[in-house]
């Protein structure tokens, strides 16, 4: 598998693995406010955008997510990289943090969708709400299932509360099809992910656990991922796709943790 990326800026190296179809291009109004002190590496996850897979195939695991990373730095750098990692790309970095410690100095951990780091009683009920989700899509399409998976990650479709002054992005046919991706293939992912927190406490990587104002599936994965490394949760501003909707005071926050 072969990854596209963009690569922007100058400094030490970030990279950026953003949340749900967000793409290379998702996370450009922060990346904007964050190369004059960093070289940032922004990518398509496999199956989406210019890294489409054959989606007749088998599914996805957050494990082969992790692995593409893997092989991407490995192209890029021998040195370890800052990495902010936003929902499934947290969980990504966290695989990161387990399987290739050298890879990573810092990762900032944004509300990683994570079940394995819930308490096992309330497993159950997000692998119901997530399976719920992809059988909102099967029977009433994409529409009711951007609401769904919105209420579920507490994501605000409406934008009134970002920041004033931003080009709202499209919803393209690209992204769409990013999305039904997203929604077919990668919430399976994380929802049978086998993440293991033991060996994520013993990692030599600096986990910064981070979420925003909300108190959904995801922020709670940040609130026990805080927990079981015995770390400060970092509140950064917006919901969940607090790096779209508040670009500003997100790469602000952003680049002050990086820098303690």
């Amino acid at each position: 598998m072969t990854l596209y990326y963009d690569k922007q800026g100058t400094g030490p190296m970030l990279v950026i693995s953003q949340n749900g179809e967000g793409d290379a291009d998702r996370s450009a109004d922060l990346v904007d406010r964050l190369v004059g002190a960093y070289t940032v590496v922004t990518y398509d996850r496999r199956g989406l955008s210019r890294s489409a897979v054959d989606r007749r195939g088998a599914g996805v695991t957050v494990a082969e997510h992790a692995d593409d990373l893997h092989r991407l730095l490995a192209g890029l750098t021998d040195e370890p990289v800052r990495m902010l990692g936003c929902g499934l790309g947290a969980t990504i970095g966290l695989h990161l943090a387990i399987g290739h410690p050298a890879q990573v100095g810092t990762l900032v951990a944004h509300e990683p969708c994570a079940p394995s780091l819930l308490p096992a009683v309330q497993r159950p009920h997000y692998a119901r709400e997530l399976a719920g989700i992809q059988q909102i899509h099967r029977r009433d399409g994409v529409a009711a299932a951007f609401k769904a998976v919105a209420r579920s990650l507490g994501v605000d479709l409406s934008g009134a509360g970002a920041e004033p002054g931003l080009t709202p992005q499209p919803l393209t046919p690209q992204r769409v099809v990013n999305f039904e991706f997203f929604v077919e293939h990668d919430l399976t992912a994380f929802a049978r992910d086998g993440l293991d927190p033991a060996a994520l406490k013993g990692s030599a990587v600096r986990i910064v656990p981070a979420h925003g104002n909300g108190t959904t599936f995801p922020q709670r994965c940040a609130v026990e991922l805080a927990a079981l490394l015995g770390e400060e949760l970092v509140e950064f501003p917006g919901g969940h796709d607090g790096e779209t909707t508040h670009p500003r005071a997100y790469a602000a926050k952003l680049l002050d943790v990086l820098r303690r």
